[in-house]
């Protein structure tokens, strides 16, 4: 759904007075947290789409890892997921396992166990999970927190959504699709552990260890997906109370996604995307336009987008490095003021 409809939406909904949700749906985070005790919380999140590769196995995989992303965006460890389906009554049953063993595949790598699901019949196929991780409740990251001063560091490069438009088109180059899948496929698992190194706490790597109440500097993370990369930096920065600047020049792009946005292969969702972020968000005349059209792209599987104290960006590079990640400091957090996001 467009986030500007969903958002005006959720608006209208009453807050529930549960002290245990220490994460809901009032600043548009990317999973629920559920604390159970004083030392545990679950997180919590769903998410399904229709196919985006042509292989129904690839298709499988992309859909467990972006549905597994929440969670690592929260700092949890997924620990168990239920699948969601909906397929033709007539459908190929080689090409659902087909579907099905992909993503098993990929839950599997994660270390999450697939306990069964529900499914039902549409002629349009759809595929993802329900997952349940874990977190100590005082390690939660959060879509807000970023403070001025900080750098913004984006693990993935942008553009899954035009070149998946390119190829429903059947206009994208293989060199495109490859590069496209195989970012979709990368759990954000491993961009997690590098910002977890950051961490100046106690406990364990994978955020369910003990509590510490010493500094982080690991200040707010979201990933970036159906929003595209402005419309998560919006919330970001509206819930941090705080203004973003962010230079295209230094994001990283898929292969063949600057092609793919000349081209014109803009999804619907770019233009909710646009409508969501229009008046906070300000490209300065030298953007060429298909940049400011990826910055809008709906991402599937994206990247972590992360606010951390400057003091620590070098420190952050070299632990995705450490992963063999790319990833790029992407532009840097302000004092609020107008506009509320600047592209230059």
């Amino acid at each position: 759904m467009s986030p500007g409809l969903l958002d005006s939406v959720l608006r209208r909904l009453p807050r529930q007075n549960d002290p245990k949700l220490l994460v809901g749906f009032e600043t548009s985070d990317d999973a629920g947290v559920y604390q159970i005790s004083d030392d545990l919380a679950l997180v919590q999140t769903v998410d399904f789409f229709t196919p985006i590769a042509d292989d129904p196995y690839t298709f499988g995989q992309i859909a467990a890892a972006n549905s597994l992303s929440d969670v690592y965006a929260m700092g949890g460890r997924p620990i168990c997921s239920l699948s969601v389906l909906a397929y033709p009554a007539a459908g190929d049953l080689d090409v659902l396992e087909q579907i099905l063993r992909g993503g098993l595949d990929k839950m599997t790598e994660a270390g999450c166990t697939v306990a069964g699901g529900h499914s039902i019949r549409d002629d349009e196929p759809k595929f993802g999970y329900a997952v349940t991780g874990l977190i100590h409740p005082h390690r939660v990251w959060r879509n807000v927190g970023a403070r001025p001063g900080d750098v913004l560091i984006l693990s993935k490069p942008l553009g899954t959504g035009v070149i998946s438009t390119a190829l429903k088109q059947s206009k994208a180059q293989p060199e495109w699709v490859a590069a496209a899948i195989d970012s979709m496929k990368r759990l954000n698992r491993d961009a997690a552990e590098a910002l977890h190194e950051l961490e100046n706490v106690g406990g364990s790597a994978d955020g369910s260890g003990g509590a510490s109440s010493l500094e982080t500097p690991v200040h707010a993370v979201t990933d970036v997906t159906g929003f595209g990369l402005l419309g998560h930096a919006r919330e970001m920065a509206v819930g941090s109370s705080v203004s973003l600047r962010i230079d295209y020049e230094k994001i990283a792009y898929l292969t063949g996604a600057i092609d793919a946005a000349r081209g014109g292969f803009l999804s619907g969702g770019l233009a909710n995307n646009r409508q969501f972020v229009e008046g906070c968000a300000v490209s300065g005349p030298s953007v060429p336009e298909e940049f400011r059209a990826l910055l809008l792209d709906p991402q599937t599987s994206g990247g972590l987008l992360a606010s951390v104290a400057p003091d620590s960006a070098s420190a952050a590079i070299a632990a995705f490095e450490k992963r063999g990640i790319s990833a790029r400091i992407i532009g840097e957090v302000i004092a609020k003021r107008s506009p509320l996001i600047e592209v230059a």
